[in-house]
């Protein structure tokens, strides 16, 4: 291929043309096969978590379905009625008893039996007065009172919302306390059975059910109240919870947080309970990085492909043209280019030439050539461009003392009901119309838009009568030819009245502008530009984009940049001269706009502090301090409640470890990228107030809940230790007899509540 080629900038736009073509339907077919793995993907995944929610559903019924079983056989036990309890002989056995009943499940953190108008309360651990079990078991959002009375008064079951527990020595656990009267489904229940359910364990049984995903499953109540939260990465406000309980069972879309999430719903018909699953539309894309690829690489080649192809194409197409440059170079002597010059224009403007050279006479004979002369007049104004030769050929005289320029036009949903021949023989009309009465011979042109025509006007005015008046005389024989010709009244604007047809390209552009600004866009409205008013505008009103930034700063709290717009609006006023009530309007301007974002922010103590005559009876040195130090004042509100969010986010944390622990990802770096900040500042931050650090608080929580399945159950200690996120068994039993003086295998012969031995012995032990 020839290198000049790629010189030539109509061979570049060939080859575009022909990748553009290729590109679009392309990526059409790219967007396409791309949408429909997602949402392929995105149902499968969808079907998917609801049949896991229902395993989920059922599951959890069970285990609610096991403690109302359990609270029955507690209320026909024997060793539990109220006279063996309260006998000193007898008492050992009812806690044993409870013990007992505590064993059979695995959810159950803590049991208790309370019978109504008792001061005291019994458990698995021993009694208690009713006022230090307040204090042994303090809950966050269930105080003292209203916890009595629902021990007393309760007469169904009830399940309290998750809640955080603080015990005497200050560890805080969130459970849940679900409340069963006894006897069941009586009408006077005597006592009530009460659970302490670890909400983790209802976590954790979520988390081994559905496995790993984004996104927050709720358990809710029929009332709407988040009885289990269980999230990852999101959080969910209370009206929207609330909102959800009102699905259906099913499949459903809807936005949460701003963004778009997929939602499955389950209802359980045992106790009404709603299972809720929302996850992020937006990770089913990331599902796909391996169709993405694929798809990338197919596109690249493609275009690889098709580039090769558009320049071969290119190149057919080309040739043609330049063998048609080449002729007109040729056999142009008059357009020949000078030896070492490079001609100007493209090789369709050098063919355009040639061309016109070689048909000058017959498209002089064309109508269209007078049409485009009479653009050309329009535009340029240049009516001597034109030979007198020529404007015999055109029949064009432009002997007249006066020149001016109408544009005839109608609305476009009128332009659409028009017919097409009426358009065709209005032109024909127009296109030489001459009112002997008036002096006057008109021009038609056709404009670009196809609802407008001009029509340049040539006249004599009448000696000693107002000019204007022969101009409003002459658009009224024009109005009044085309009604009676085609029954319309359009819309005009006329143009200034000038002595020259080489100003007609002012009057050109005065017509089209009054035909722009009219007052109303009936038909038969006339305006004439020279009739328009023009206000002028004030440079001292504040831009409203100035106005939006001034907001926009409040709401970031930068009072810097606040305070630099408040000034140099203050400071035009004061250069600008104007009248003390247009710099009052503009005061007020900047004053409303503060207030107004004070109120979007929910600061309203601004509200109420301003000044009642901030405006009228200060100086404008004053109104500017008093501006200045509302949006101080605001600024430092912003930066205050940025401060409270800073100071919660080590609580969000703590929550999300005590839902993550069993992870054995869970990291001291993995904490930090999931809330966004340094893993310096986690740890930093962490031990100030927890007082140990983020390694031995998720070491804590491991162990604790190692000795209470080594208590609970007879699992093999290695199945526990992974269970809890913990991988390294030997490293984990010499840290645990280090830390409790035995080995997990003698802890739990010691220590173990089912009295059962180990189903296997534990290799590791040794």
């Amino acid at each position: 291929m020839k290198k000049n080629y790629f010189k030539s900038k109509l061979f570049l736009k060939y080859i575009w043309s022909y990748l553009f073509i290729l590109l679009i339907p392309l990526i059409l077919m790219t967007i396409f096969i791309y949408e429909n793995a997602v949402t392929n993907l995105r149902s499968e995944i969808e079907h998917s978590r609801l049949d896991q929610l229902t395993q989920t559903k059922v599951i959890i019924d069970g285990r609610m379905k096991e403690l109302s079983e359990i609270a029955s056989r507690v209320s026909y036990d024997e060793r539990l009625t109220k006279y063996r309890v309260h006998d000193p002989l007898t008492s050992g056995d009812a806690i044993q008893a409870l013990d007992q009943y505590k064993a059979t499940s695995s959810i159950i953190g803590e049991i208790f039996l309370y019978f109504h108008k008792d001061e005291k309360i019994y458990s698995s651990n021993g009694l208690y007065n009713l006022d230090v079990f307040a204090k042994k078991f303090s809950f966050q959002s269930w105080d003292k009172s209203r916890m009595f009375k629902d021990l007393d008064e309760g007469q169904y079951p009830e399940m309290r919302p998750a809640d955080t527990v603080s015990n005497a020595s200050g560890l805080k656990e969130t459970m849940l306390a679900y409340l069963i009267p006894i006897t069941p489904n009586s009408p006077t229940p005597h006592g009530t059975v009460m659970y302490l359910i670890r909400e983790s364990e209802l976590t954790s049984l979520i988390d081994s059910i559905l496995g790993s995903y984004q996104g927050l499953t709720y358990i809710l109540d029929n009332e709407g109240r988040i009885l289990v939260d269980n999230r990852q990465g999101e959080a969910l406000t209370g009206s929207e919870a609330k909102s959800l309980i009102n699905l259906s069972p099913g499949i459903h879309e809807r936005t949460i947080n701003g963004k778009a999430h997929s939602i499955v719903s389950v209802k359980s018909d045992n106790n009404g309970w709603t299972y809720v699953t929302a996850m992020p539309s937006s990770q089913f894309f990331s599902s796909v990085l391996h169709v993405r690829s694929f798809i990338i690489m197919l596109f690249i080649i493609v275009v690889l492909v098709g580039a090769a192809i558009a320049l071969l194409l290119a190149r057919m197409q080309y040739q043609p043209i330049s063998m048609l440059v080449e002729f007109a170079s040729t056999n142009s002597p008059a357009k020949r280019p000078q030896s070492g010059k490079t001609p100007s224009g493209n090789e369709l403007d050098r063919i355009r030439t040639a061309l016109q050279e070689y048909s000058s006479r017959i498209d002089l004979q064309e109508p269209f050539a007078r049409n485009h002369f009479l653009s050309m007049l329009l535009k340029y104004g240049s009516a001597q461009s034109l030979s007198p030769e020529l404007r015999e050929a055109f029949d064009l005289h432009f002997d007249r003392s006066r020149y001016f320029v109408m544009v005839i036009g109608s609305e476009p949903a009128e332009q659409e009901k028009s017919d097409r021949q009426d358009r065709t023989e209005m032109i024909r009309l127009l296109t030489q119309i001459e009112f002997p009465e008036l002096a006057a011979l008109g021009y038609g042109v056709e404009l670009p838009q196809l609802d407008q025509l001009g029509l340049i006007i040539c006249y004599d005015p009448e000696e000693g009568a107002e000019e204007f008046n022969r101009m409003h005389q002459i658009v009224e024989a024009v109005r009044g030819c085309l009604l009676e010709s085609f029954d319309v009244f359009p819309m005009i604007g006329v143009g200034t009245s000038y002595p020259s047809p080489d100003q007609l390209n002012q009057s050109f552009i005065e017509a089209c502008s009054a035909f722009e600004l009219r007052a109303t866009t009936g038909q038969g409205s006339v305006t004439y530009f020279e009739k328009l008013s023009y206000t002028p505008d004030h440079t001292a009103w504040v831009p409203n984009n100035t106005l939006m930034k001034l907001s926009q700063s409040l709401k970031q709290g930068s009072y810097d940049v606040a305070a630099q717009i408040v000034s140099s609006s203050v400071q035009d006023l004061q250069v600008a001269e104007v009248s003390a009530m247009l710099m009052r309007c503009v005061c007020f301007d900047l004053l409303n706009t503060i207030l107004k974002t004070a109120s979007e922010l929910g600061i309203h103590s601004v509200l109420q502090d301003v000044p009642p005559g901030m405006v009228y009876s200060s100086s404008l040195e004053e109104v500017e301090r008093g501006l200045l130090s509302l949006a101080s004042r605001i600024c430092s509100q912003v930066e205050r409640n940025n401060q409270k969010e800073e100071q919660s986010m080590i609580d969000r944390i703590v929550a999300y470890i005590d839902g993550h622990y069993t992870d054995h990802t869970l990291s001291l770096e993995s904490v930090a990228f999931e809330f966004d900040i340094s893993p310096s500042h986690v740890s930093r931050s962490f031990k100030e107030k927890m007082g140990l650090n983020f390694i031995q608080y998720v070491w804590q929580k491991r162990l604790e809940e190692v000795i209470h399945q080594l208590r609970t159950t007879s699992d093999p200690l290695k199945d526990i230790i992974l269970r809890v996120g913990y991988q390294d068994t030997p490293n984990f039993t010499r840290k645990f007899k280090k830390e409790t003086g035995y080995t997990p295998g003698q802890y739990r012969k010691l220590f173990s509540e089912t009295g059962q031995p180990p189903a296997s012995s534990d290799p590791d032990e040794e």
